[in-house]
Parts: C-alpha cells; sequence; structure tokens
C-alpha cells in the first residue's frame, strides 16, 4: 500500500470497499469501460469489474458513505402522483458549497441547496436572450471550426456556459423560454445550447451546488461536438438513415471524445459525457453497451435533456411533439434507457406545461404558458392568440388561478409548437412575450 502527501493511496483491487473514491487506475482509463474522471464505489459490481480489469487502483483517502439514491424512494407512484407530491426536501440557504467526491447521484436531502429566483422571468429574459444568441454565435464557430479543421477553442464555450449557469441561477425560466424557440436549418447549434440550458435548470433543481452546475452544463454543451466529423449529407438528411449511414452517424461519440481528448481538453466529465450520452442502461445503447453503474452519473442526466429536445424539436426527418408527450416518452423509457429516479426528477423539474408550451383550452381558444403557477401546476398564465374558430384574436393574457376562471376555463390538451399557426419564436421575437412579463414585474 502506498501513500502520498496529496492523499492519494494506491491499494490492490481486493481491498475495495463501498464508498471509496477511485481517481486512477494501473492501466489507461480509455481501455477500461470506467469513467475517465473518476467515481464512487457504489455497486458491488463495480468492485468485481475493477477486479476483472486492474490489479490496483488509487483511491482518495477519505471514504464516503455509498449514495442510496434509488432506495430513498422505494414507494412507488404514478407519473402524476410524484409530479404534485407536496413533500418538500428541507430548505437550506442560497450559499453555495463545494463537494470533494464525484458525483455518482443527486445530492443527498440534508446536502440539498434549495435555489430561488433572485429576478422576476420578464426581467430576466431580454438578458438571457442576449446569452442565448451569444452561445449560439459561439457553437456555431466551434462545430464549423472543427468542420474545416482549424482549432476549436473550447474556452469561448466556458464563458457562454458561465452565461447560462449565472442566468439559470437567477431565474430558471427565462433562459428555459427560449429552447421553445427552434429553427429546423440551426437545429445542431440550437440542440446543443438547449441541452445545456435543460441539464443546468436540471441540476439546479436536483439541488447541485453552483460549480457542479456549470460542470453539468458544459457536458451538456459539448456532448454532441463530435457532430461536427459526420458528413452533412448525412446530418442533415431526409428520411430514414441507411445501417452504414446510421453506424457513421452513431460514431459521433467516438469522434466527440476523440476530439476533445486531441485538443488536450482537461474536463473528463464532458469527455466521458460526449462518449456515453447515448449509452443505456439495459445496455442496447452505443458506442460500448455499457450497462447500469457503467454509465457515469452526468451522461445519465445529458440524456434525458438531450431526448426531451430531440422530441420537441422538429428534424430533417421527424415534427415536433408536445412537451406532455416527449416527458411521456421519458417515463415509458425509465428503468430500461434512463434512469428510474433521474427520469422521474427530470418530469417534476419540466413540469406539466412549462414556458412556451402550446395549450388548447377547454373553450376551443388557443394560447402560449407565459409563467407557470407554482401552488397550482395545472393553471399556469396564458396569453390567449387564437380564438374558438383558430384564428387569430387581440392578444390577450390571462391567469388560470383567478376565480373568475375556476370551473370554467382550464388547459384542455397541450399541442406542438406550430400547430394552428402558432410558433412560440415567433411571439417572442415580436416582443409581445416581453411586454407582457414586463408589466407583470
Amino acid at each position: 500500500m502506498a501513500a502520498n502527501q496529496h492523499n492519494e493511496i494506491e491499494i490492490p483491487v481486493n481491498q475495495l470497499k463501498l464508498g471509496m473514491h477511485v481517481i486512477r487506475l494501473d492501466r489507461p482509463w480509455l481501455e477500461t469501460d470506467f469513467p475517465l474522471q473518476g467515481f464512487v464505489i457504489n455497486d458491488p459490481n463495480q468492485i468485481k469489474r475493477l477486479k476483472n480489469q486492474c490489479h490496483s487502483v488509487v483511491i482518495h483517502s477519505s471514504i464516503v458513505k455509498a449514495p442510496n439514491f434509488i432506495n430513498r424512494r422505494q414507494k412507488k407512484q404514478g407519473l402524476f402522483a410524484r409530479l404534485f407530491n407536496k413533500n418538500k426536501a428541507p430548505t437550506t440557504s442560497n450559499k453555495v458549497t463545494s463537494y470533494n467526491q464525484i458525483s455518482t447521484a443527486p445530492p443527498a436531502p440534508e446536502k440539498r441547496i434549495i435555489y430561488k429566483n433572485q429576478v422576476d422571468t420578464g426581467r430576466e429574459l431580454s438578458k438571457a436572450k442576449i446569452t442565448y444568441d451569444e452561445a449560439k454565435v459561439t457553437v456555431n464557430h466551434l462545430m464549423e471550426n472543427i468542420r474545416v479543421g482549424r482549432s476549436a477553442n473550447v474556452a469561448d464555450s466556458s464563458k457562454a456556459v458561465d452565461h447560462i449557469v449565472d442566468s439559470v441561477i437567477r431565474n430558471q425560466d427565462a433562459l428555459r423560454w427560449l429552447t421553445k424557440i427552434k429553427h429546423q436549418d440551426a437545429y445542431t447549434a440550437e440542440h446543443s445550447i438547449n441541452v445545456c440550458i435543460l441539464s443546468a435548470t436540471f441540476a439546479r433543481f436536483l439541488g447541485h451546488d453552483e460549480s457542479e452546475i456549470r460542470r453539468i452544463a458544459i457536458s451538456g454543451l459539448l456532448h454532441d461536438v463530435g457532430k461536427s466529423k459526420v458528413p452533412k449529407d448525412i446530418l442533415n438528411k431526409n428520411g430514414r438513415l441507411t445501417l452504414d449511414e446510421l453506424n457513421i452517424m452513431k460514431d459521433h461519440t467516438t469522434f466527440g471524445k476523440d476530439l476533445l481528448l486531441s485538443i488536450g481538453y482537461e474536463d473528463r466529465i464532458a469527455v466521458d459525457v460526449a462518449h456515453t450520452h447515448h449509452e443505456r442502461l439495459d445496455g442496447k445503447g452505443y458506442p460500448r453497451g455499457l450497462v447500469g453503474s457503467q454509465i457515469p452519473y452526468y451522461a445519465k442526466i445529458i440524456a434525458l435533456a438531450d431526448c426531451y429536445d430531440a422530441i420537441t424539436s422538429s428534424r430533417c426527418y421527424d415534427s415536433a411533439r408536445a412537451s406532455m408527450e416527449a416527458l411521456d416518452i421519458i417515463y415509458k423509457c425509465r428503468g430500461v434507457q434512463f434512469d428510474n429516479e433521474l427520469a422521474l426528477e427530470f418530469i417534476k423539474c419540466i413540469g406539466i406545461y412549462p414556458p412556451g408550451a402550446i395549450v388548447e383550452l377547454n373553450t376551443g381558444q388557443v394560447g402560449i404558458v407565459i409563467t407557470t403557477n407554482t401552488d397550482n401546476k395545472l393553471r399556469p398564465k396564458v396569453l390567449l392568440v387564437r380564438g374558438q374558430d383558430k384564428k387569430i384574436i387581440r392578444e390577450k393574457s390571462i391567469d388560470l388561478t383567478n376565480d373568475e376562471f375556476q370551473g370554467k376555463i382550464k388547459i384542455a390538451r397541450e399541442l406542438p409548437d406550430g400547430s394552428c399557426g402558432v410558433h412560440s419564436r415567433d411571439y417572442l421575437s415580436m416582443g409581445s412575450i416581453m411586454d407582457i412579463m414586463r408589466d407583470q414585474i
């Protein structure tokens, strides 16, 4: 057994125990099926796999309590019961703390940070729009530079992520509003930014500290960087890909990992996510067919945001679907494709009718959800834009929690973006939404 001044200890694999934080192996990480950034042992199968692949490992000298996230909520509940569960985690201050261990699960309730919006959505939205547009320019430059073989400046991406996370910390809804502004011809860049925003919002919801949120957000922004190496005729093809084309498309995960390593990118968490965000719990994912605890926690988070944004976007081979339909797909795939508990938490994070959702009321009128009501998620504030006959009307905002609407007007269903000629991006670009939100401040 060897130790050094940095509290690192080298031990043989037969001495490993649950709760140990593995930081190095006796062989290159890429020759194993473990995360590049290290991990805390929280499953006996991890010890078994380490014994099969290594003779010794280096651990941090402190042993932490093995995460037990799944066992914390063994009681099975239906989707809506989980969404409207009134049992809140203990309230803590907004003070940022730092954790030394690599996360393998969301924070335990007693360590969870409960964030509160520091500014109203209306006030943050104009700043968020600038942040989003600047991030889009950054991602477009990054992807195009890689595509044509020029040097890739990932540092600019880190700056963009800092601005995104700052906005998400100030207000959880403003940037999420902007993920509804989708353009099919700019899908790759917008998708990367949207996944960054959604994963940062989810990490905030889970109660991670700010440093952890930033790690997760940069991983979301760079998760599809490997697509810059996929030929555009395959990336933008209308219709079904051939088997050969599909295999090339799947290679974007390996391209992404190799690319980030080749430029000396030091954030191994982001490298792992680029490589493993298409792995599935049941082992049917790619590129390595990892299962369960073999998949890094961060990749499990990004996989949910990736799937949700893809389903709710119009792509060259598929039309956009409603948010609730996307959440229903995630719910049905929990425990098979996605981590069961994280999937349920993600559904709660997004909510039934998120900001920017297109909805039809029981009156036949069509509107856009402006903001959600924390105390009654089924009754948000809505901007009415179509009448009962689905024709354009003078815009009017209503709060469905008001007594005058109780028992009379409610949301009948959510519609895919673009239904009845209503696109969230049009109203945001025209300033209608911003004006109404500013009036509410």
